[in-house]
């Protein structure tokens, strides 16, 4: 049976890519000071605006403006041209965590009610989807080509949409790809797509062994004219990007967002434990796809609901499945914190090209047991 996929990915330089990251980066500052503050912060920017808001609770104080300043400086907007800059206002409305979610904390419960879900697949070296990781590869690629020079001509922000086809389940060929990215109105739309093609696009594919779809398949900037990109151009908010952020839609989501949160926050935490825990069923050749799936209750420490579904795909008894699973990993609140090492900074890279399927982050470690 045939089938098709599409998934989409994101610029680090894109609206809301750059509030994830602002409120990513104050986390990391506020678990260097104490791996115990506790961070809840939002961040909206728009036409030459920086807004910050949300809780902390840090022993020191921490100089949001300039962390603000540092992101936005380091994702290219440095030029009047974009409406927003590095130098753009920037208000700040951040106080300490409300004490009635504190207290529940404290004692080790969950920081909120919720639903997380974890989801592997071996249809890729990552253990991931296909269509989310090469959407993902094609504008973090994008991306290197204007910061290296090599396509000095792109400007901050852009996406991607990749989609695959299937056939009984398995990944079979990339039939159309997507990519948008603002550029200098002096270099033409056709130049941009060739360059594109050449130095993002045909890597990509190759690193998959993968062929490169009809060049009538390779869509462009769709409107024809794409100059001036980032927050002048659309309002971005942290949080709203969280398909993205984790399967690509190949998966269901609880639909929590995780960047500004530090791990005491389940959606961010039970998220990335079950990850683990689905990412090693599969290491483990135990299923060719995985969804682990828990849920929590504010100010409690074990999740009142887990469970496991693979689809059928499953290589031994679900019963043993489970059993290997519940003992990778203590799915209490602080079992994960520890087991996972999760209250250092170590969050802003996050924040950009998805959560899942890069080595660097202990949830996707394959376990030793």
């Amino acid at each position: 049976m045939k089938t098709t996929f599409t998934s989409e990915s994101v610029a680090a330089g894109h609206p809301d890519k750059i509030c994830d990251q602002i409120s990513d980066t104050v986390v990391d500052e506020a678990l260097r000071i104490d791996p115990r503050s506790r961070v809840a912060v939002e961040t909206l920017v728009t036409t030459d605006r920086i807004v910050m808001a949300g809780e902390v609770t840090c022993p020191k104080k921490i100089n949001y403006r300039l962390l603000a300043r540092s992101v936005v400086k380091s994702l290219g907007y440095t030029k009047s041209v974009y409406c927003f800059t590095y130098r753009s206002p920037i208000s700040v409305y951040i106080h300490e965590q409300s004490p009635d979610i504190a207290a529940g904390v404290d004692n080790g419960g969950a920081g909120d009610q919720g639903m997380m879900f974890g989801y592997a697949t071996q249809e890729t070296p990552e253990y991931m989807p296909l269509p989310i990781v090469l959407a993902h590869r094609l504008v973090e690629h994008m991306d290197r080509m204007r910061e290296t020079g090599k396509m000095p001509y792109l400007r901050p922000d852009g996406k991607s949409e990749v989609n695959v086809v299937y056939t009984n389940g398995k990944p079979v060929l990339v039939e159309t790809i997507v990519l948008a990215v603002p550029h200098d109105p002096d270099i033409k739309n056709n130049e941009v797509k060739a360059d594109l093609i050449r130095h993002v696009v045909r890597p990509v594919l190759e690193l998959y062994r993968l062929a490169l779809p009809n060049k009538t398949n390779i869509i462009f900037n769709g409107t024809g004219k794409w100059e001036i990109g980032g927050p002048a151009s659309d309002t971005g908010v942290t949080g709203r990007k969280i398909i993205v952020d984790t399967y690509g839609a190949f998966a269901r989501h609880g639909g929590g967002c995780f960047s500004g949160k530090d791990p005491t926050k389940v959606d961010r935490s039970g998220a990335y434990a079950c990850r683990y825990i689905a990412k090693n069923i599969i290491a483990a050749g135990l299923a060719d796809r995985c969804e682990v799936r828990v849920a929590y209750v504010i100010g409690k420490r074990e999740p009142i609901a887990k469970d496991i579904d693979c689809f059928g795909t499953e290589k031994k008894p679900i019963r043993a499945i489970t059993s290997y699973a519940w003992n990778l990993l203590d799915l209490s609140v602080p079992g994960i914190l520890e087991g996972l090492n999760l209250r250092r900074p170590i969050y802003r890279e996050t924040a950009r090209y998805g959560h899942f399927g890069r080595d660097s982050f202990p949830w996707e470690r394959i376990a030793s047991v």
